[in-house]
């Protein structure tokens, strides 16, 4: 776990402009010309291993991805707990075939969708009753990723629109 407080200016320093943070899971919204934005995961991620002594994967998604990925959640339905939503961002795309290895039967209960560099996840009974993990999902998907509640990523939406040009 690294503190935010902390996270931030690694952020700044590999060229990242109007950095915030959101709630301490790792959620850093920042502004940056494309060109220098594909850089950042690798700088910040070798900044992390020179102070701390481990390399993290970082995942990156645009303002414009955020709120794509907000708006077509296949999941989504007024009338289920939104508290029982997450998405899953993948630090690649899965084939077909990866996608497959996924068991359904797993977690019976819960329902799932890959969409490009998402997993979209309904877990009905809670995410503490699943069986479909996130170390269980990056096997399956051959990628890393980090998933983030359906609250979670409304906010971040909202504040990654509040900086974008």
């Amino acid at each position: 776990m690294i503190p935010m407080s902390r996270l931030a200016p690694m952020f700044t320093k590999a060229g990242a402009a109007g950095v915030r943070t959101y709630i301490q899971s790792g959620n850093v919204i920042f502004s940056a010309p494309s060109s220098i934005a594909k850089e950042i995961p690798a700088k910040v991620s070798a900044q992390i291993n020179k102070q701390l002594g481990f390399e993290p994967h970082i995942i990156l998604r645009t303002s414009t991805d955020v709120a794509r990925i907000a708006a077509s959640n296949p999941l989504f339905a007024p009338d289920i707990d939104h508290k029982l939503l997450h998405v899953g961002f993948l630090a690649t795309r899965p084939t077909a075939q990866q996608i497959a290895k996924i068991d359904p039967g797993r977690s019976p209960h819960d329902r799932f969708t890959v969409q490009g560099s998402e997993i979209y996840i309904h877990y009905a009974k809670g995410i503490l009753e699943s069986k479909l993990t996130g170390p269980y999902i990056d096997s399956a998907l051959g990628t890393t990723s980090t998933f983030r509640n359906w609250r979670t990523l409304l906010k971040l939406v909202e504040l990654a629109a509040a900086i974008a040009p």
